[in-house]
């Protein structure tokens, strides 16, 4: 996170919008507000802007974040919709429902915004300013909630000063949000699951699918299990390859994942080296995690092996998510 940094507070007008919308495709971090609470946006095509947002929140842990786009044929971009997926986004988008859905082929949305998953969670937001900003901007922008982690979600401009101020760029103030909770989620499985309950009733959902809503499990999500939502203790990318931690040397037929410089005894002997950051920046080596796993875990390799990453700042998530790959 930039130290020292300068967050303006605007009211939102035009040239506000404007100008956030260039701040967040130079990888500005831009809290606006939506119809539910104040969300913290990102380009969610850029990985390393979204590296920014968890720092900019504390205490990372890497969760699926929900993508927010303009209008439906904008999400339609990013996430592959089935007839009911569809049916819910024409009867309540724009609106305070998010759908978990299976990405795009083409899907811009970066991996460390989905957990490395194949699903992506998307909404469309009803809030004046948030359809302003996405329509400036002309992309998905990921925003979780613009509040520290753990801190109660922010509602007005103020809450969000109060907690990020000097962690972003900037923040428009569009005055107090119309519902106060979270967007509901349905996760579109074989059977519409409601993920978390919200903003949106879940009678009105049902009423649209002609058909109940299963509940999540009650149990948190293991490392291996199906990925749930945003917002709750959701499972991440597992690699299929055997993964070895805190790594000293590299043996035959293992594959590399690398942070800083990369000197390791039976290094000749690695399938693929992929190295998070030659330089050794949290920041890059967030950026690269999920990606740089999928491609490893693509090689054909007997082990994945991965260097020591230091526990401070960002490295807590990434040792976190590595502790989970290595399950």
């Amino acid at each position: 996170m930039q130290v020292g940094l300068t967050t303006r507070l605007t009211d939102a007008g035009s040239a506000d919008v404007a100008e956030a919308a260039r701040c967040l495709r130079d990888g500005g971090l831009v809290a606006f507000p939506t119809e539910t609470v104040y969300g913290l946006g990102a380009d969610a095509a850029n990985a390393a802007a979204i590296a920014r947002l968890y720092q900019a929140k504390g205490r990372p842990a890497f969760n699926p974040l929900i993508a927010h786009t303009g209008d439906l044929k904008a999400a339609q971009k990013i996430a592959l919709f089935d007839s009911r997926a569809l049916a819910l986004a024409e009867a309540f988008w724009p609106g305070p429902l998010t759908l978990v859905l299976p990405k795009a082929a083409d899907c811009p949305v970066a991996d460390l915004a989905t957990a490395g998953l194949d699903t992506v969670a998307v909404r469309v937001p009803a809030h004046r300013v948030a359809r302003e900003l996405l329509q400036a901007f002309g992309g998905a922008v990921v925003a979780p909630s613009a509040n520290l982690s753990g801190h109660v979600s922010p509602t007005t401009a103020a809450h969000v000063r109060a907690d990020l101020d000097g962690r972003i760029d900037m923040i428009l103030d569009g005055g107090p949000v119309a519902v106060g909770v979270e967007s509901t989620i349905v996760g579109c499985f074989d059977q519409p699951m409601l993920l978390r309950p919200g903003g949106l009733p879940r009678e009105a959902i049902e009423r649209v699918l002609g058909c109940a809503l299963l509940q999540p499990p009650e149990e948190p999500a293991s490392a291996t299990s199906q990925p749930l939502a945003p917002g709750m203790l959701a499972s991440h990318y597992a690699p299929r390859t055997p993964v070895r931690l805190m790594a000293e040397d590299v043996r035959p037929g293992e594959a590399l994942l690398a942070f800083g410089p990369a000197s390791l005894p039976g290094l000749a002997n690695a399938v693929a080296v992929m190295n998070l950051s030659e330089r050794g920046d949290l920041a890059e080596a967030a950026a690269n995690l999920f990606g740089y796993l999928r491609a490893l875990d693509a090689k054909g390799a007997t082990g994945l092996v991965v260097m020591p990453v230091p526990h401070h700042g960002l490295g807590d998530a990434i040792n976190d998510r590595l502790r989970r790959a290595a399950v």
